[in-house]
């Protein structure tokens, strides 16, 4: 568990960047449940919550193009907080002209609010955290072994995966491939199932190298 090239490295201010991975691990999780807990009518507690994650993205050298990038994850929250309102039931209210539910209304804030603070705070963390210490970390609090053995590997065959990924983009340019509308879909699906399948076979690869050098498997150690 030694490389992760597709990871960017740490950044933001040195006491931030300088901080036990544990610490700022529990401090995470520990925000994201008194998120969560926190009723859904206290629009100032969620204030007070964006501005300490605010201060922190600013610390952490956070872009806005960075935070957008990394905050598409929570898109598929985001169409069923949109939703929740149309299929909650209940009473309803006239907002602009549509029927919505006022439990679904309370629902979709609550949900998007709670969601996107815990994220943001997810996101201070990786930012300035590098990916191997947050593993070790994982360790230190006992989390069981298989799942932090599942997560390093998935870290280290992230860099397996990008550079197949872009062996697979120089022979298609060299080859004048160019993705223009949906004629080239074909080429892009044959593409994304030979990346799988160099991925794995290079997977399989390495996990018996590891095997023959003598690695024991988590539950087998």
């Amino acid at each position: 568990m030694r490389s992760f090239a597709a990871a960017p490295p740490a950044q933001g201010a040195r006491w931030l960047r300088t901080a036990p991975a544990r610490l700022k691990l529990l401090a995470v999780l520990l925000f994201a449940v008194i998120v969560v807990a926190t009723p859904r009518e206290w629009f100032a507690a969620f204030a007070l919550y964006a501005a300490v994650v605010a201060g922190f993205l600013l610390a952490a050298r956070v872009t806005p193009r960075t935070l957008l990038a990394r905050m598409g994850i929570e898109i598929p929250f985001l169409v069923f907080a949109v939703l929740m309102p149309f299929v909650a039931t209940g009473p309803r209210v006239d907002v602009w002209g549509l029927q919505l539910s006022v439990e679904g209304l309370w629902g979709g804030w609550g949900l998007l609010a709670k969601a996107t603070l815990a994220l943001m705070a997810s996101i201070v963390l990786v930012s300035t955290t590098e990916p191997r210490a947050i593993i070790l970390a994982l360790e230190q609090l006992h989390l069981p072994r298989q799942l932090t053995a599942i997560a390093g590997f998935m870290l280290r065959y992230l860099d397996v995966i990008v550079g197949e990924w872009r062996r697979m983009r120089v022979a298609q340019d060299s080859r004048g491939f160019g993705a223009r509308g949906h004629r080239s879909w074909p080429v892009l699906a044959r593409g994304v199932g030979a990346l799988f399948t160099r991925s794995h076979g290079r997977g399989e690869r390495v996990h018996l190298a590891m095997l023959s050098r003598g690695y024991l498997e988590p539950a087998r150690a």
